[in-house]
């Protein structure tokens, strides 16, 4: 059971913790962190590491997605949790100074999936790291939560999202604070 922090507007804790399908149900706001991976590419620009999320998910499945990404448990903070879940997810070890804050956003939607509403309300800390050398034929993929990774120039990936040329739940604002 994964029991998560329902916060105040400012992402700070109100003392209440619920357990994630009831924060979705009830639509509390509560808090994640986003990771990008980033490398330069040969154009001048960057790549995006997109992962595909497993069909299996309660939200999005089959999407293309953040490079990593996860709610905070109750009792954590933001960049320990962003280090916890590429790990986690990816299998990329890294620091808490590895990663660059790049901003918070509020993120807000109901949708059903499944056949169930989901109620997202969220407050997210977008972080931003930069590996030129990384493998993704050697990455560890949880598979419960990653089906597929991927790099794609950062330009052509905010136009895809722009178009929907491509199944995702990424944000164009969310793109934008990378460059």
């Amino acid at each position: 059971m994964e029991l998560l922090d329902i916060v105040d507007q400012g992402g700070m804790p109100t003392g209440n913790v619920k357990e994630r399908s009831k924060v979705h149900r009830d639509g509390d706001l509560h808090r994640t962190s986003h990771v990008w991976i980033v490398r330069d590419n040969d154009k001048g620009g960057i790549d995006v590491l997109l992962q595909k999320r497993s069909r299996n998910k309660d939200s999005y499945p089959g999407c293309y997605d953040i490079s990593s990404a996860g709610h905070i448990p109750a009792g954590s903070d933001f960049v320990e949790s962003a280090v916890r879940e590429l790990n986690e997810e990816l299998g990329i070890k890294v620091s808490e100074n590895d990663l660059e804050e790049r901003g918070m956003r509020m993120i807000h939607y109901d949708d059903i999936f499944h056949g169930q509403r989901f109620i997202d309300n969220q407050i997210t800390k977008v972080f931003r790291i930069k590996m030129n050398d990384l493998n993704i034929e050697t990455l560890n993929l949880q598979k419960e939560e990653v089906e597929s990774v991927m790099w794609m120039d950062l330009d052509k990936c905010e136009e895809n999202v722009k178009d929907n040329t491509i199944k995702h739940c990424i944000y164009v604002e969310e793109l934008e604070m990378l460059k």
